[in-house]
């Protein structure tokens, strides 16, 4: 039988940290990099943050858009 869909706020993290997520939606990214939402998708919408559309869904992180948004904070130098 499946497991029923979880409902502790905790299993939302274990959820929003798989790294077998192929793309995250922009409150997972957010929770990732510890920022608000409004902030990363002023990020996403700016282009700072790499997002993709998947047909009519919501725009989507793919997961290693994020190591290289922080490697530009890091680094903006190297990203120029």
């Amino acid at each position: 039988m499946a497991e029923p869909p979880a409902t502790n706020p905790s299993d939302d993290v274990l959820i929003a940290l798989d790294p077998a997520l192929a793309l995250l939606t922009v409150e997972e990214a957010a929770r990732r990099l510890r920022i608000g939402r409004t902030t990363c998708f002023k990020l996403v919408i700016t282009g700072e943050i790499e997002s993709v559309t998947v047909g009519r869904l919501r725009r989507r992180v793919p997961p290693d858009a994020l190591p290289a948004y922080v490697a530009k904070l890091r680094h903006p130098a190297e990203a120029a």
